[in-house]
C-alpha cells in the first residue's frame, strides 16, 4: 500500500512537471522524490510519469491518479484537523440527556451557549426522566446529564445550575388568584393536580414534603408527570397545582403562579452530571458553560 509522503512527492512532481521545483516545495532533495514516485509507481505496478532528460510528462494514468492523489491528501489533511479540533474540544459530539422541565429554561440557555463556544461540535439531546439518566450514564448511554435528585452513584461529576422554589399554579379567574400569595391551607382546601409518584418521583415527594411539613392533606384529583400538562388543567379548571418557579417561562395562558406561604422548606434543584472517567473533551467546556449560566427565575405572572 501506498503513503501519504509517495503521493504528496507524486502531487508536487506532477503539478511543477520538474523534479528539481517539486523538491524545493517539498524542502527536499531531488533524490528522495524521485525514489519515493518509483516505489510508489512499483506499489501501483503502473507508469504514473513519462520522464526525459528534458520534460516530465504525466502518463493517462498519472493524470487520473493524480485527481484521486489530491482527493486523499484533502481528505487526510481535514481529518487531521479535524482530530486536532475534538481533542481540543472545538469539535466533535456529546450527548445531553435532559428532563423536560429542563427544557423550560436550563436546557435553551446552554445550548445556546453552546452553539456560540462550539460551532462546530454537534451536541445530542435526549429527553429522558432522571432515573433513566442515571441509567444510561451508568451504561455510557449519555455524556452528561440535567436531572434531578438523587444523584446516582455513576454521577461523580455534578454542577448545582438551578436552585429554585415551588409556586402556586391557579386559573387566572380563581379567587385566590387575586391575592399577591397563596397559602398552604387555602391550596389544601382545594382539588390538587398532583404529581404521579412512579414517573415524577421527585416532584411528587417535594410536594407532599410541604404539605407534611404544614400537618396538611389535600386531595389529589389527578396524578401526572408533566408540567406543562398539569398547567393545561389547572387552567380548565379541574384543580390548583404545585409547580417549580420557573414554569413562568411557559406562559400558559389562563393560569397564574404565587409565591407560597409559608415557603417550601425544600429547594427545587437542577444538577448537571458527568462520569470523570468519560474523556469526552466536550465535557468541562459544557460543564464551565453550565456554570456561567444565569439561573435567575423570570418573574411571575
Amino acid at each position: 500500500m501506498f503513503e501519504l509522503s509517495q503521493l504528496r512527492c507524486f502531487v508536487a512532481v506532477a503539478e511543477e512537471l520538474h523534479f528539481g521545483r517539486a523538491a524545493e516545495r517539498l524542502h527536499l532533495t531531488q533524490p528522495p522524490v524521485s525514489r519515493q514516485i518509483q516505489v510508489l509507481e512499483r506499489v501501483l505496478d503502473v507508469a504514473l510519469l513519462n520522464r526525459t532528460s528534458r520534460a516530465v510528462r504525466l502518463t493517462p494514468a498519472g493524470r487520473r491518479f493524480l485527481v484521486e492523489a489530491r482527493r486523499i491528501l484533502r481528505l487526510s489533511d481535514e481529518a487531521a484537523a479535524t482530530a486536532r479540533r475534538v481533542a481540543a474540544g472545538q469539535a466533535g459530539s456529546a450527548t445531553l440527556g435532559f428532563t423536560a422541565a429542563a427544557a423550560y429554561r436550563t436546557l435553551p440557555d446552554l445550548v445556546r451557549a453552546a452553539r456560540r463556544r462550539l460551532p462546530e461540535a454537534d451536541i445530542l439531546l435526549k429527553e429522558m426522566v432522571s432515573a433513566a439518566q442515571a441509567e444510561a450514564l451508568g451504561a455510557q448511554g449519555i455524556d452528561l446529564g440535567l436531572m434531578r435528585p438523587p444523584l446516582p452513584p455513576a454521577a461523580d461529576g455534578t454542577l448545582r445550575i438551578a436552585r429554585e422554589t415551588l409556586v402556586a399554579a391557579l386559573p387566572d379567574d380563581h379567587p385566590l388568584a387575586s391575592g399577591e400569595a397563596v397559602t398552604a391551607r387555602d391550596i389544601a382546601a382545594e382539588p390538587l393536580i398532583a404529581y404521579a409518584p412512579d414517573e415524577a418521583r421527585y416532584f411528587h415527594d417535594l410536594v407532599g414534603d410541604y404539605f407534611a411539613d404544614e400537618d396538611l392533606m389535600p386531595r389529589a384529583v389527578q396524578h401526572l408527570a408533566q408540567i406543562h400538562t398539569i398547567l393545561s388543567l389547572v387552567r380548565s379548571g379541574l384543580g390548583l397545582a404545585l409547580v417549580p418557579e420557573s414554569a413562568a417561562s411557559l406562559r400558559v395562558a389562563g393560569v397564574s403562579l404565587r409565591p407560597l406561604v409559608p415557603a417550601p422548606r425544600r429547594p427545587v434543584e437542577l444538577f448537571l452530571v458527568w462520569r470523570r472517567s468519560n474523556d469526552n473533551p466536550l465535557i468541562p467546556i459544557l460543564a464551565e458553560l453550565a456554570g456561567t449560566l444565569d439561573a435567575s427565575m423570570p418573574e411571575l405572572d
